[in-house]
């Protein structure tokens, strides 16, 4: 069998509406997710994936409205494909992970090659909105843990939150992929990130029923945040349970792989280098 090109793995979307005006892309062999919101006036594109070239023509089928587009950080399977378009929204601290996404041989394809390499950043920080037209989408800040440039984004009218890579059903990538050697990281204060972050989604419950991830399962159950909480407190208990073996094509491919563990507790997990959870586990300290 002839082996798939790589389009067919990184730009073969598909799309299907989730309710009125809500829709959701899916790529990657199935593993990654996309969502475009149609307000009145305006849509809103979160996330742009790799730089594969044919993903406005796709959403411009789906959407006849303006289009805003935002990051829900960046890293090259959620901003590579920025250049497709004039402007971008992003986080404030993007450029602590903008390495990931240009430095060579960070994605399969050449961000160069697409029609607007120099687009316009936008930077947005906690409290800041967008205008959809009867569609008000709010910006949450997210400290840093699976990165350092996450944004979640609240929709209370349609009752979501979508919670970029920092939430997941599967696990969550919680060591330095920043392909910054600058970048700061420490593991006691990452982990208490990543604790502080799922208590402020919590806190918001009740203002959405949908809790949206981009890699996996979506919508994903809100329990989820109680057990990254408790994941953390397990981890500084030293009751989590520590698994040598990934079990993930993608991230057994990462040169990291055999420094990596996996780390559970309840329905969550994360992946994190085992050297420097070590420095933590067992340690008591929450």
């Amino acid at each position: 069998m002839d082996e798939m090109p790589l389009e067919m793995i990184f730009g073969n979307y598909v799309a299907w509406e989730a309710k009125e005006g809500t829709w959701f892309l899916n790529f990657m062999n199935g593993s990654e997710n996309m969502y475009l919101l149609e307000g009145e006036e305006k849509a809103l594109l979160i996330d742009t994936g790799y730089a594969v070239g044919n993903l406005r023509a796709f959403v411009e089928k789906l959407t006849d409205k303006p289009l805003l587009v935002v990051n829900t950080h960046f890293h090259p399977d959620h901003a590579a494909g920025n250049g497709e378009f004039e402007e971008v929204m992003m986080s404030w601290n993007y450029k602590v992970d903008e390495p990931s996404v240009t430095a060579p041989g960070s994605g399969p394809f050449p961000i160069e090659a697409l029609p607007h390499p120099d687009y316009k950043k936008i930077l947005l920080k906690d409290g800041d909105v967008i205008e959809l037209g009867g569609r008000t989408i709010e910006v949450l800040d997210a400290k840093p843990a699976h990165c350092n440039s996450s944004l979640f984004f609240l929709d209370r009218k349609e009752r979501m939150l979508f919670c970029g890579d920092d939430f997941e059903a599967a696990q969550v990538m919680m060591y330095d992929n920043s392909n910054n050697p600058d970048a700061p990281y420490e593991v006691r204060e990452r982990l208490m990130n990543f604790r502080a972050n799922a208590q402020r989604l919590k806190g918001l419950s009740d203002a959405y029923d949908w809790l949206l991830p981009n890699h996996n399962g979506y919508p994903i159950a809100k329990s989820y945040l109680d057990d990254y909480i408790s994941l953390v407190d397990a981890v500084f208990a030293g009751t989590a349970a520590i698994e040598d073996k990934l079990n993930h094509p993608f991230v057994d491919m990462d040169p990291r792989a055999p420094l990596l563990c996996r780390v559970r507790y309840g329905k969550g997990s994360i992946f994190i280098l085992k050297d420097e959870l070590m420095k933590v586990y067992g340690t008591g300290e929450v």
